[in-house]
């Protein structure tokens, strides 16, 4: 009988936990490569479809790609400078097995590298391209 009225109150307690610890996770992942992603499109002669590609690779590898919905990159100004902003919306379902979903965006930033050939002749900035 006691171990049942223990059982009631710790099993919804780990699973709490658990889904922390995978939310948690998540968002780590997709922020980092969303970071890694922005860092690459920003090199010289790399595009912003280049830096999406390098994002999905990098979460594509520890996570489902269904967690992640609509990674897209944007130019910003940071400081005063050209930079890149990759973000994404997430989805992490109930204990990743489905039911009611944690929502929610990260992002990363990266200022654009000068073209080391001067001004005159660098790339322009890119305005920045929806992906899918």
């Amino acid at each position: 009988m006691d171990f049942v009225l223990v059982l009631v109150l710790l099993v919804p307690v780990v699973l709490g936990i658990l889904q922390v610890a995978l939310v948690l996770h998540v968002r780590n992942t997709v922020a980092s490569a969303m970071a890694e992603g922005a860092r690459f499109a920003a090199t010289w002669e790399a595009t912003p479809e280049d830096g999406l590609l390098k994002a999905r690779e990098q979460y594509a590898e520890a996570l489902s790609p269904d967690l992640v919905d609509t990674p897209r990159v944007e130019l910003v100004e940071i400081e005063g400078l050209p930079a890149y902003r990759m973000s994404a919306l997430v989805r992490v379902p109930a204990l990743g097995l489905g039911g009611p979903a944690v929502t929610f965006e990260v992002s990363g930033n990266a200022v654009i590298e000068p073209d080391p050939r001067g001004p005159a002749l660098g790339r322009a900035p890119a305005t920045g391209g929806e992906g899918s």
